[in-house]
């Protein structure tokens, strides 16, 4: 039987799962919040064109006003200056876009410390468990944030000294970058930077390295629980926004029961 014909089958039978790890964009879909004097993106909203009436009687549709990072999106390398002369949204290699996944789960340490940061160590024991992280594929870091993901106020987590949300440490962000096999990191929270990235030297590590680098960022993942430790295909589908820094993404995972 053909190789897709076989992936087709086992969907179907549920001995291969798809698992939509992508936030529903609507109204109160979290957005991150800058302080003065930055400019801040739009959050999701819909306008109705027609819906089944004189201005469209057989059809419904709606104009959409969105940020390029509002919900689960892809930061292209082109999104922070360290990328600046590297791919925007739509040169990223549809290749890049179907790759392995490695998940590493720390939301018992984001649970008990939303300041927690993942560091080198944390994911060389991982290795060590589990084998090398998979070359050309996704890191993806388990906090269990998306459970917060309800509330714009529970999820960024602000208070007067700033956002409190889990990421990586400068070091951690600088070896993923430069020295791992993966293509980019994928996490739940708002943005690939811990909440309190903006204090770090340098800061937002993860922005500055993994972008810089020309790798990519997948955000505000869900359900990264349904997902194993190895073996999972993660399909992300960002628009082909021409120059576009990034884009809203529906990201899917392919799990592999039985095996």
């Amino acid at each position: 039987m053909p190789v897709l014909d076989q992936l087709l089958s086992a969907i179907g039978s549920r001995a291969v799962e798809v698992v939509d790890l992508t936030a529903r964009l609507e109204a109160t879909t979290p957005v991150i919040q800058l302080p003065p004097p930055f400019a801040n993106t739009v959050g999701f909203s819909l306008r109705e064109v027609s819906r089944y009436d004189e201005r469209g009687p057989g059809w419904y549709w709606n104009d959409i006003t969105t940020g390029e990072h509002t919900g689960t999106h892809f930061d292209a390398p082109v999104h922070w200056i360290t990328g600046r002369d590297g791919l925007d949204v739509s040169q990223v290699p549809v290749s890049a876009l179907i790759a392995p996944a490695a998940v590493l789960d720390f939301s018992a340490e984001a649970a008990a410390d939303p300041d927690f940061l993942l560091e080198i160590e944390h994911v060389k024991q991982w290795e060590a468990d589990h084998g090398p992280l998979p070359e050309g594929g996704w890191l993806l870091y388990r906090t269990g944030w998306d459970a917060r993901s309800g509330s714009q106020q529970e999820f960024l987590n602000a208070n007067a000294t700033g956002p409190h949300t889990p990421g990586l440490s400068v070091e951690c962000a600088r070896w993923l970058a430069r020295e791992s096999p993966v293509l980019g990191l994928g996490v739940e929270t708002v943005g690939t930077d811990a909440g309190a990235a903006h204090s770090f030297d340098p800061p937002f590590p993860c922005h500055a390295e993994l972008l810089g680098a020309g790798k990519y960022g997948l955000t505000q993942l869900q359900n990264l629980a349904a997902l194993p430790a190895t073996g999972a295909v993660v399909i992300a589908g960002p628009l082909p926004i021409a120059g576009g820094s990034g884009s809203p993404a529906r990201v899917l995972a392919l799990v592999e029961h039985g095996s």
